[in-house]
């Protein structure tokens, strides 16, 4: 009896050893979606040798690929299970309309585009990963590409600041400050419903010019963007507001020179540019509803989170 257990048991343990080639398929596609984006960081940041047909950098994905792959097939069923409850979360949120398959697919090209023409292509996963209130459902809102989005935009620029000439190295930033202009001369802030945080999209505060701060950043944002600016929003404890990449210490004096001097003269007058330094030393400059020129006071110069949006 005990020997027949015994052989009972040696073929379940078999049966479970046995290899699916469905396991091998999926974990092959995870290795290839995983080491895409790594290459491109690792690409980025390491000293090109200049090799003949690149083969430095063929022998590095090769390496990356095997390497991934075995680590993955070490964690296999964790994985799998994983994947498999994934799977069930973008059925069910493709069902009802909300985030599936296809946002996934939309999201995965957008990082890779981004990536790619980034030289700082870690700083876009790390800004994925870092936390932001109500994240998902902002980054949704910024309606860049919308035509309504970029018809208010070119209208702005046609409104304010079209005569400024001899500066076409910053006639994206100057257009961008026209943005800056016509919205926070016509912003009025309306709070949120009690105990709950409504998030408005773009083209939804472009009806009214109402809302609280972080539907005047959605919309400030959306608006830069869509004219070729770069911006990024700020979240401090209890407001988040926008800000606009101005770029080196040499563009902040001439930008400084154009806010004083030529766009904001009045507003600007013995005023102090408000502005923030990344770990890049990329100047931001503060597009708060609060200020009446872009540099204006920060509401609060603590730094919780940062969406940035290439």
């Amino acid at each position: 009896m005990i020997k027949i257990k015994e052989i009972n048991f040696q073929g379940i343990k078999q049966q479970f050893q046995v290899k699916k080639p469905w396991d091998d398929v999926i974990i092959f596609i995870l290795n290839i979606l995983i080491a895409i984006p790594l290459f491109i960081i690792v690409h980025q940041n390491l000293i090109n040798p200049n090799w003949f047909l690149n083969i430095d950098r063929v022998v590095l994905f090769l390496l990356m690929i095997v390497v991934i792959q075995i680590i993955l097939r070490f964690l296999r069923t964790i994985i799998l299970f994983c994947i498999i409850l994934y799977l069930f979360v973008l059925v069910y949120g493709s069902t009802i309309g909300n985030y599936g398959f296809n946002s996934v697919f939309e999201d995965y090209n957008s990082i890779m585009y981004t990536m790619s023409d980034n030289p700082y292509p870690q700083d876009i996963i790390i800004a994925k990963l870092l936390p932001f209130p109500n994240k998902s459902k902002i980054i949704n809102a910024i309606e860049y590409q919308n035509p309504k989005i970029r018809n208010f935009a070119i209208m702005a620029t046609s409104k304010h600041f079209k005569d400024v000439k001899g500066y076409s190295d910053y006639r994206t930033i100057i257009q961008c400050f026209a943005v800056f202009k016509e919205i926070n001369s016509r912003w009025n802030y309306v709070s949120d419903p009690k105990a709950r945080d409504y998030i408005a999209t773009a083209t939804e505060s472009l009806l009214y010019f109402s809302g609280d701060c972080d539907d005047h950043s959605i919309l400030m944002a959306a608006s830069i963007k869509a004219i070729g600016g770069t911006p990024r929003l700020i979240h401090t404890k209890g407001h988040i507001y926008p800000e606009i990449l101005i770029g080196s210490q040499n563009d902040l004096e001439k930008v400084n020179f154009l806010i004083k001097n030529i766009l904001f003269v009045n507003e600007s007058n013995e005023k102090q540019l408000h502005y923030h330094v990344d770990e890049r030393g990329q100047i931001w400059m503060n597009l708060d509803y609060t200020a009446k020129y872009p540099g204006g006071p920060f509401l609060s110069e603590e730094i919780l989170g940062a969406l940035t949006f290439d």
